[in-house]
């Protein structure tokens, strides 16, 4: 059975009608975005207890948006939570295994349960695995990384879909990996490859809804995941996750009328 945590409990919130407006200059993002655009929106960010994720949830909170962050680490979890309620948002945390059908219906009836609609689905959860030609690479490792990365995303995004308003976004988190292959990383590529083709299958299918789908596919970026397969990375050559987040955050505050279908951000210094 899936445990759920809350944290600033807020009461439940109908959908709201929204109304586009005029795009302003950000003095701190130098982009064309709209002022408090997410403001009062719910955003769900799985995976959202430590790393990217958690650089998302903080990125949108401090927007005014109300976050849900899951994940399997019942002690990280916890402390995202608190982080997120510094900033003033309402943060409902909820543990979740995005591969397990019956977790992800528990989630889903929580969000329902005190916010009643999401604007904002960013499916970051996601794992790697030791480097190892395929030979090598065992069925658990295989399975364990395409369950998580790809049909973790599916589950998450099919029970989801009910909730999410006209004019909200889902942001796949997809890394370059699902462009570019790595050597002895076949189960990642190809869990990321395939996530890819579900994003752009899930896009043309929401277009007439007002739904926007964008494919996230940053570059290095310095987390933990690289202790599952390159411990000793080059970290000062990678990217920040809050400027990832703050990247996605600007794509997120365009008029609905415009969508930024892929966002790729690599680091200035090149391949690792």
């Amino acid at each position: 059975m899936a445990k759920k945590k809350k944290l600033e409990k807020s009461p439940k919130k109908p959908a709201r009608s929204r109304k586009s407006q005029p795009a302003t200059v950000s003095a701190t993002m130098g982009l064309d975005v709209g002022a408090n655009r997410l403001a009062g929106r719910v955003a769900l960010v799985t995976g959202g207890n430590r790393g990217l994720g958690l650089a998302f949830a903080k990125a949108l909170a401090a927007q005014g948006c109300d976050v849900v962050v899951t994940g399997r680490d019942e002690a990280q979890l916890s402390l995202a939570g608190s982080e997120l309620a510094k900033l003033g948002a309402h943060v409902l945390t909820h543990h979740c295994d995005v591969r397990d059908e019956r977790s992800v219906t528990l989630l889903l009836q929580a969000i329902r349960e005190q916010f009643g609609h999401i604007d904002i689905l960013i499916n970051n959860a996601g794992i790697a695995h030791s480097a190892k030609n395929i030979e090598e690479l065992s069925l658990k490792e295989w399975r364990d990384t395409v369950d998580t990365n790809l049909t973790g995303m599916f589950l998450v995004t099919r029970s989801a879909l009910p909730l999410i308003v006209p004019g909200g976004a889902i942001v796949n988190n997809l890394s370059v990996a699902a462009k570019t292959v790595f050597p002895g990383m076949a189960a990642y590529n190809a869990s990321k490859f395939g996530a890819m083709g579900f994003t752009k299958a899930l896009r043309a299918e929401l277009q007439p809804r007002g739904i926007r789908v964008i494919a996230l596919m940053p570059g290095a970026t310095d987390t933990d995941i690289w202790l599952q397969f390159w411990p000793s990375a080059p970290r000062k050559k990678m990217l920040h996750t809050s400027t990832i987040a703050n990247a996605l955050v600007s794509a997120l505050m365009l008029p609905e009328e415009a969508s930024v279908n892929e966002l790729l951000i690599a680091p200035t210094a090149g391949a690792l």
